[in-house]
């Protein structure tokens, strides 16, 4: 088997496996994964915690910080991180918050598909219609009972 036909061979597997329906499903799934990340981020980040600002008195968690070494005397973290080692505990207080929301949402949205499989799941089923040769074959036996 020569190296062009050993090419083919995997460009053909390759296809195979990608054009497979878990593959697709998880690359959308992925996708819309990743928009609704950047829309929990901006809900946090543009609701959530300004409210929580405004509540706690136009306390910002972001640019919370601790310095680790005596070289840090920038009051806000982006200056202080160029002057030396701090402890950011605003942002990781920021993304725990955020995480706890995502999970939080996520949880609603499954409920919430729960919910419709169960109703759909609960719904009962008609029986399909019996087909010609049956409704046939029915009344002949019905007829030949008489």
């Amino acid at each position: 088997m020569s190296v062009d036909d050993k090419g083919r061979l995997m460009l053909r597997e390759f296809r195979e496996f990608a054009m497979k329906g878990n593959v697709v499903d998880l690359a959308v799934g992925v996708i819309i994964g990743a928009a609704f990340g950047a829309i929990v981020t901006s809900l946090v980040g543009d609701v959530i915690m300004p409210i929580i600002g405004a509540v706690t008195g136009g306390l910002d968690f972001s640019n919370h910080f601790i310095p680790l070494s005596k070289a840090v005397t920038a009051t806000n973290l982006a200056d202080a991180k160029k002057q030396g080692a701090v402890l950011a505990y605003g942002s990781f207080l920021t993304l725990t918050i955020n995480f706890v929301i995502v999970a939080f949402v996520l949880f609603l949205v499954i409920r919430a598909m729960n919910a419709l499989k169960r109703k759909e799941e609960a719904a009962p089923v008609a029986p399909p219609k019996p087909s010609a040769e049956v409704e046939l074959l029915t009344e002949i036996r019905d007829l030949l009972k008489k």
